[in-house]
């Protein structure tokens, strides 16, 4: 079995914009999927995801959900820190 491929949004995207080409010259969605090379799933996952989207609104979604997940990091970090010091302050130590 093959490694799985890692596209980023803007290839997802562009692959979508493709898939759609080739149903509009008459091809059934899992013709479309094999011509574009991925499998019918990874297409409909792709589609709920990016469907409406452009590239550069990919980009923007990419970038977003990179900054929300290192917010989410520093939160858990400060609450972490937050537990210890009222550990500490009890005298748990």
């Amino acid at each position: 079995m093959a490694a799985a491929k890692r596209y980023t949004a803007e290839q997802i995207v562009a692959k979508l914009r493709e898939h759609e080409k080739l149903q509009g010259q008459g091809l059934t969605i899992p013709q479309a999927c094999k011509r574009i090379g991925v499998s019918d799933q990874t297409f409909y996952r792709w589609r709920t995801k990016y469907g409406a989207l452009k590239e550069d609104e990919a980009q923007r979604l990419k970038a977003l959900e990179q900054e929300n997940g290192r917010l989410k990091r520093i939160v858990a970090e400060q609450a972490l820190d937050i537990s210890m010091l009222k550990d500490l302050n009890k005298g748990k130590w």
